[in-house]
């Protein structure tokens, strides 16, 4: 396990990168986890789709089907690794705070 010291709070991290604890995601923290993405900042296309992960993980408690993220924000796959290079599940969803997805997203 990592740790991430964002604003001097130091934040647990799974083996992956994950947040340990979902409760303790913030904005602060998606940029800093961004960056261990070699996501340089985060737009307003970031933000729509990080906020649409954390939307549909507070309801369902778990990520969405990729179909259904790209159906939901309006961007095709190919935009989600343009804006997330690692991917919806591993880039998109650990810097929306989402636990580790347990299958595809």
């Amino acid at each position: 396990m990592a740790d991430l010291v964002v604003n001097g709070q130091v934040i647990e991290l799974d083996e992956d990168g994950f947040l340990v604890d979902a409760d303790v995601w913030n904005e602060e923290i998606a940029l800093a986890l961004a960056q261990t993405e070699d996501v340089e900042e985060l737009t307003e296309d970031h933000w729509k789709v990080i906020n649409y992960l954390r939307d549909y993980f507070q309801k369902f408690g778990v990520a969405p089907m990729i179909r259904k993220l790209c159906k939901e924000t309006g961007y095709d796959l190919k935009t989600i690794y343009e804006l997330f290079p690692s991917g919806p599940a591993k880039g998109a969803c650990k810097i929306a705070g989402l636990l580790k997805p347990t299958g595809c997203v």
